[in-house]
C-alpha cells in the first residue's frame, strides 16, 4: 500500500525528522553487522514476490505457494547458503542465519519451510552425517529435489528429546536397521514437510545395537546406544507412503498455515545401514557400535550441541517480525491523527502523544539490542565452526566443549527472550494501529498468530531457561536421586556458582564497573553506561550467588522438592544473565560505531533500552536496595524525556532496520483509503 497521504489537513505528516539519509545509513552499516554484504545483496536481489504471501487464501493454496517459493529460492542458490563447499554449498555457517532473518521479513509460513527442508533437514544430515551421507543427500537437499523432514518430536515426548520412544534396532544378520514407533506416544508429530512434501526423515531413535559377541569378565555392555538419527525414506517417487510408513496431518494450526506439519509413525521400517547418521557413533562392518565419546550422555549432547542454528535462526526470526510489526506501526502512528490540543484546530498525530510512544520506542530500543546481539551471537556461531572444521581431529577437544556449551546456553536463552519480545511488539503494535492492525491485509495478524508457536518449537521457552541455569530442573530426580541431599546440593552449587556466576563476573568486569560506576544517589548518572551496567551485572550475579545459597541452606528432604522450590528464583538468575548479555552486546555495538551524528541517536536508542530494562524490574532493584524509590521515579521521567528526544527520528529508527521499501509498501496502512475503497 501507499504510505503517502492525502493533501487534507487531518493527514498531513509532521515535520520531516532532521535526522539525514547518511544517519539512517550509518545506523543501517551498525546493525548489519558482519554480514552485510550477504545483506544488501538479498535487499537487492529477492523481489518481494519471492518471499510474500498472500491474505485470505485457502491452507491448499497456501501450502502450494510455499513450496514454489521454497523451490525458487533453491534455484536462485538460497537453499545453498551454509552447506560445506565441497558439496556445493556457499558463503559460511552464519550466514544461513543471515540469510534465514532476512527472510523473515516476508510470509513466515515460507521461512519455516525454508528451515525445515535445509536447515533442520540438511543441517542433520551435514551436521551429523560422514562424508558418504553429505554427498549422497546434499546435493539434492539444497536444490529441492530431495524435500525432508526432522522427525524429533513425538506425541509423548517434545523437550525431553532423550526419553523419544522410537526405536532404530540392528538386525545384523541383513545389516538393516528397523526404525519403528512401539506406541502411540512414540508417533512423531507436528513434523514440517510431513503432511505433504517430504520424501526422507531424519528421525531421531534410540538406537539398540545387539553385542556380537561375548562381554568380557567385568565389563559392561547395553544394546541401547542413545538417541541417534537415521535417515528414512518416507514417501516413494510418485508421493506415495512407503511401505510401514503411516503419515497424518496435523491440520489446521493457529499460524503458519503454509507449512504443512503431520505425523509419522513406523512399523518395522527396514533401511541400510549406512542410514544411519554416524559421526558421533555408527555401527561398523561386524556389527559393532562404534564411538570415540564413551560416556552416552556426553555424546548425545554433543550431537544436539551441533544443531545449535536452529534456535539462532528461530531467535533471528521472532526479531525480525517484530522490527517490520514496529516499521508498520511507528509509520501509521506517524501520519494517523487523533484529537486535537486545546486551542488547536487541528488533530494531533498519535504518536505525539506520550502513551503510544511508551506502547512503541521501548520496544523498539529493545529491537535494536537483540538485533546487536543476534549480531554477536551469529559471529560466535560462525567462530565456533571455523575452529571446529580447523582442527585434525575427530571430536571436539574439551575447551572447544565448554565454548560449545556456553553458546548453547546464550542461544537457549536468547532463542527464549527474543520470542518473547516478538510476541509482545507485535501484539502491542497490532493494538497501537487500532483497527486498521485487525485487517488480514496489513499482516499484523497472521505475524502475531505465526510467531505464537517460535514460543515452544525448537525449545519450549521456559525449558530453554532452565538450560541457561546449566539444566538444573532437567530430568534431576534420576539424575540425582541417590545422591543425599548434600551431594545434590554440591552437585548444584559447582555447576551454578563455579560456571555461571563465574563468567558472569568475567564477562561483566564487575569491579572496574563498580569502580567507575556513579554513586547510586546521584541522579545524574542515569545516563552513565557504569551505573547502567553495574545495575544489569549486579543483579545477574546476585540472583545466582543466592540460588545457590538457597539450594546449601535447604535441610535433608526430597532433592525434587528443593529444586522445585527454587525454580522461580534459578528462572529469574537466567533471565538476569541474559539481559545482561543483551546489554554488553548492544553496548559494544554501540562502541564500534563511528564518532558522529548517529551514534549520539543510537546511544541515546541504547539509554531508553537500559532505562525501560531497570524501570521493568524495579520492584527488585528497589527490593535488594539496588535503587530508591525517588530514583525509580527519576528512571521513569528520563524515559519519557527519551521518548520525546526519540520522537522525531522514530520513523528513521524502524528505517534503520534495513527493511527494504519494496517489502514494506504492501503492508504499511495506507490513510487515505483502504484495499475495499472506503475512506479511513
Amino acid at each position: 500500500m501507499s504510505t503517502t497521504p492525502e493533501t487534507t489537513t487531518e493527514n498531513t505528516p509532521p515535520a520531516p525528522a532532521p535526522a539525514t539519509n547518511d544517519v539512517v545509513e550509518q545506523m543501517r552499516i551498525a546493525l548489519d553487522g558482519p554480514w552485510r554484504d550477504l545483506r544488501e545483496r538479498i535487499r537487492g536481489e529477492l523481489p518481494w514476490e519471492a518471499i510474500s504471501g498472500t491474505p485470505g487464501e485457502s491452507i491448499e493454496a497456501q501450502r502450494e505457494r510455499v513450496t514454489r517459493q521454497v523451490l525458487a529460492l533453491a534455484d536462485k542458490g538460497y537453499g545453498s547458503i551454509g552447506f560445506p563447499t565441497q558439496y556445493g554449498g556457499t558463503l559460511d555457517y552464519g550466514a544461513s542465519c543471515v540469510a534465514f532473518e532476512m527472510e523473515a521479513y516476508g510470509d513466515l509460513s515460507l521461512l519455516i519451510k525454508n528451515g525445515v527442508q535445509f536447515g533442520l533437514f540438511g543441517g542433520a544430515v551435514s551436521r551429523l552425517g560422514t562424508d558418504k551421507h553429505l554427498a549422497a543427500y546434499v546435493p539434492d537437499i539444497m536444490s529441492g529435489k530431495l524435500m525432508g523432514c526432522f522427525a524429533m518430536t513425538e506425541v509423548g515426548h517434545g523437550s525431553n528429546v532423550a526419553a523419544v520412544e522410537t526405536t532404530a534396532t540392528y538386525d545384523a544378520q541383513t545389516d538393516e536397521i528397523v526404525v519403528h514407533s512401539p506406541t502411540v506416544s512414540a508417533t512423531k508429530t507436528y513434523i514440517g514437510n510431513a503432511a505433504k512434501d517430504g520424501r526422507a526423515a531424519a528421525v531421531f531413535a534410540q538406537l539398540v545395537v545387539p553385542s556380537v559377541g561375548d562381554v568380557a569378565d567385568g565389563e559392561e555392555e547395553t544394546p541401547s546406544k542413545g538417541v541417534h538419527v537415521v535417515v528414512v525414506p518416507i514417501r516413494d517417487e510418485d508421493g506415495n507412503p512407503m511401505p510401514g510408513v503411516t503419515i497424518g496431518d496435523n491440520g489446521v494450526k493457529g499460524g503458519l498455515p503454509g507449512v504443512d506439519n503431520g505425523t509419522i509413525a513406523f512399523d518395522h521400517v527396514r533401511v541400510p545401514r549406512e542410514n544411519l547418521l554416524d559421526k558421533f557413533g555408527g555401527i561398523d562392518e561386524t556389527g559393532t557400535y562404534v564411538s570415540e565419546i564413551d560416556n552416552i550422555n556426553r555424546r548425545f549432547f554433543t550431537m544436539l550441541g551441533t544443531l545449535v542454528r536452529g534456535r539462532v535462526c528461530v531467535g533471528g526470526g521472532a526479531g525480525a517480525a517484530a522490527q517490520k510489526a514496529l516499521a508498520i506501526a511507528v509509520r501509521y502512528g506517524d501520519q494517523r491523527r487523533q484529537f486535537s490540543a486545546p486551542g488547536s484546530p487541528d488533530e494531533l498525530v498519535v504518536l505525539d502523544y506520550l502513551a503510544h510512544q511508551r506502547k512503541l520506542l521501548p520496544r523498539l530500543a529493545k529491537s535494536f539490542a537483540l538485533r546487536f546481539t543476534q549480531n554477536a551471537m551469529t559471529a560466535r556461531l560462525q567462530e565456533l565452526e571455523d575452529a571446529a572444521t580447523s582442527s585434525e581431529k575427530e571430536t571436539p577437544g574439551a575447551d572447544h566443549e565448554d565454548a560449545q556449551r556456553e553458546l548453547e546456553a546464550w542461544v537457549a536463552g536468547m532463542k527464549a527472550q527474543t520470542t518473547w519480545h516478538a510476541l509482545d511488539t507485535i501484539q502491542a503494535c497490532r493494538e497501537a494501529c487500532g483497527g486498521a492492525g485487525y485487517m488480514a491485509a496489513n499482516g499484523l495478524t497472521q505475524m502475531r498468530a505465526d510467531v505464537d508457536v517460535f514460543a515452544t518449537f525448537e525449545g519450549d521457552n521456559t525449558v530453554l531457561m532452565q538450560l541457561v541455569a546449566k539444566g538444573l530442573l532437567t530430568e534431576y530426580k534420576d539424575q540425582w536421586g541417590d545422591l543425599d541431599i548434600a551431594g545434590t546440593i554440591a552437585k548444584v552449587t559447582a555447576q551454578t556458582v563455579e560456571g555461571l556466576v563465574e563468567n558472569t563476573l568475567k564477562r561483566a568486569g564487575l569491579q572496574r564497573l563498580i569502580d567507575g560506576a556513579t554513586p547510586r544517589n546521584d541522579e545524574t548518572a542515569l545516563d552513565s553506561r557504569g551505573w547502567q551496567e553495574s545495575m544489569f551485572s549486579e543483579r545477574a550475579s546476585h540472583l545466582l550467588e543466592t540460588a545457590a545459597m538457597r539450594l546449601r541452606k535447604a535441610g535433608k528432604s526430597d532433592g525434587f522438592a528443593v529444586f522445585n522450590a527454587a525454580q522461580d528464583h534459578i528462572l529469574a538468575a537466567a533471565k538476569a544473565d541474559i539481559d545482561l548479555r543483551i546489554f554488553e552486546a548492544f553496548k559494544e555495538g554501540l562502541e564500534a560505531m563511528p564518532e558522529g551524528e548517529a551514534r549520539e541517536l543510537m546511544a541515546k536508542v541504547f539509554d531508553l533500552y537500559a532505562l525501560a530494562s531497570i524501570e521493568e524490574d524495579k520492584g527488585w532493584f528497589i527490593e535488594h536496595g539496588r535503587i530508591t524509590a525517588s530514583r525509580s521515579k527519576a528512571v521513569t521521567t528520563r524515559i519519557n524525556e527519551l521518548c520525546a528526544e526519540l520522537r522525531p527520528h522514530a520513523v528513521d529508527l524502524t528505517k534503520a532496520f534495513g527493511i527494504p521499501e519494496s517489502w514494506l509498501e504492501n503492508d504499511l496502512i495506507d490513510l487515505g483509503q483502504d484495499r475495499a475503497g472506503v475512506t479511513a
